[in-house]
């Protein structure tokens, strides 16, 4: 599948951003996803993350679930499970927290440093890339998107469209 980029000026661009892959998802009705979320520390994962919960009618905090790893998010129409592998030991861990159970074919899993839980994780739906173009932060952030699946290709290219059309994104 052919990867997307979005340049990400803002904190406000990076959640925009995440609204606009919520609503898509929501559009297309699809049932299920596991979304991948790489990137440096101070990226933009859990920013991103915030904004995406938020988008199905969490109205509280969310925050970066380093120490508890897995944050589960029981909204109206979807159960989003939230989780932070930074501090993972050991891949073989996720089995003792119930991975399986966790990540099933429905709902969504938001997944923070998938890499440490490699060989156990389900496949993902999405791969979100986040990472800074240059040696300064305030430079903003690019996301490279990359779809899995041909449903997860089309939910990528109508994010696409939402976020370019949107008229606070334009300079």
């Amino acid at each position: 599948m052919q990867p997307v980029n979005f340049q990400l000026k803002n904190e406000e661009q990076t959640l925009k951003l995440a609204r606009c892959f919520a609503d898509a998802f929501k559009e297309k009705n699809l049932g299920f996803a596991h979304i991948y979320l790489s990137g440096d520390l101070g990226a933009g994962k859990t920013t991103f993350s915030r904004g995406f919960i938020q988008s199905f009618g969490h109205r509280g905090n969310v925050k970066s679930p380093t120490y508890t790893l897995i944050e589960p998010y029981q909204l109206p129409e979807i159960t989003i499970h939230h989780l932070d592998l930074y501090r993972l030991g050991d891949p073989e861990e996720l089995e003792f927290l119930g991975i399986d159970e966790i990540c099933q074919d429905e709902g969504i899993c938001l997944i923070e440093w998938p890499e440490r839980g490699r060989g156990v994780l389900p496949e993902p739906t999405l791969s979100l890339e986040l990472k800074h173009p240059g040696s300064n932060q305030a430079q903003g952030r690019e996301m490279v998107a990359t779809a899995h699946t041909p449903a997860a290709q089309a939910w990528l290219n109508l994010t696409r469209s939402h976020f370019e059309s949107d008229p606070q994104i334009k300079d």
